[in-house]
């Protein structure tokens, strides 16, 4: 029996060696982001370590792209390898240089034991931490958050979670932004918006993860970032278009859960589109988020 895939997997195979034959790093920047606060209304990426947040990059890169909001990566650590934190703080300036966003750190070294151990252990540096990142957002007024869901496995991904939303808790109650959850180490169970790339917007991701120099070299995990989001396509088909349905028509895709937080609490948003094609206006689905957001 003559097996028509074979040929079609052994590409699979010969595009994953193609690509470790590229060297991580070996291309021009065009800036290295500049360490700065943004200006009230655009959006924040709060990434538990540098490389995260290209990862879960596609909303926020098509937000700035396509719907002019500026993006700021906050680095909520640089990592628990003190040897290794000043390269991984000057590898995230690229990364975020290449796709264009702002980058900030939460603490000078970064924010230390941010996870679920570290908040009970410790308790006195978790309220710190707390106060450094209620005070960024108080500072930066974002119009959008993005943070990783609750059980997304890694304790570090877990407890930037919790920062946050212990963070908006101490918030005046007039504070509202749109609330973001992503995933990565672990998918999430609930997820209610799927988000598709095109090939320009998933090479960019690629190669600012690539850009992680020190990182990718003893895990080449940016090869592996293509066929994670094109099964995001075969989960979100279920998970956010509903079970038994049709998967749309997508190759690349993110999923995320979106909601908001308003007085005081996170809230749900009645939206009527849960799926964002690339050929979609994301002003446009940005202006309908707003307006579920003013509604409600």
């Amino acid at each position: 029996m003559i097996n028509p895939y074979v040929n079609w997997v052994k590409d699979f195979e010969g595009w994953m060696a193609q690509g470790k034959r590229i060297v991580p790093g070996g291309m021009a920047v065009p800036e290295v982001a500049i360490e700065a606060l943004p200006a009230p209304g655009g959006a924040l990426l709060f990434s538990p370590h540098p490389d995260d947040e290209c990862i879960v990059g596609a909303l926020p890169l098509r937000l700035g792209r396509e719907a002019g909001l500026p993006v700021t990566n906050i680095a909520v650590t640089l990592g628990s390898n003190r040897d290794r934190r000043a390269g991984r703080w000057a590898e995230l300036r690229n990364a975020c240089g290449f796709l264009r966003w702002g980058v900030q750190r939460a603490a000078p070294d970064g924010l230390e034991k941010i996870s679920p151990k570290g908040r009970l252990e410790d308790p006195a540096n978790w309220l710190n931490a707390v106060t450094a990142i209620r005070a960024l957002l108080e500072r930066c007024q974002p119009r959008v958050v993005f943070f990783p869901h609750v059980a997304d496995w890694n304790g570090t991904h877990i407890g930037v979670h919790h920062l946050l939303m212990e963070a908006l808790a101490g918030l005046p109650p007039a504070f509202e932004c749109v609330v973001v959850e992503t995933e990565f180490w672990a998918a999430m169970d609930t997820p209610n918006l799927m988000v598709e790339s095109s090939v320009d917007d998933v090479a960019d991701l690629v190669a600012a993860t690539s850009l992680h120099v020190g990182e990718v070299q003893r895990n080449p995990y940016h090869l592996t970032l293509p066929a994670w989001m094109q099964d995001n396509v075969r989960r979100g088909g279920e998970l956010v278009g509903g079970q038994g349905g049709a998967a749309p028509d997508f190759t690349f895709s993110a999923l995320y859960r979106i909601r908001c937080w308003k007085r005081g609490e996170v809230r749900g948003l009645p939206l009527s589109g849960r799926t964002v094609a690339k050929g979609q206006s994301v002003r446009g689905w940005w202006a309908d988020v707003q307006s579920a957001m003013a509604a409600i």
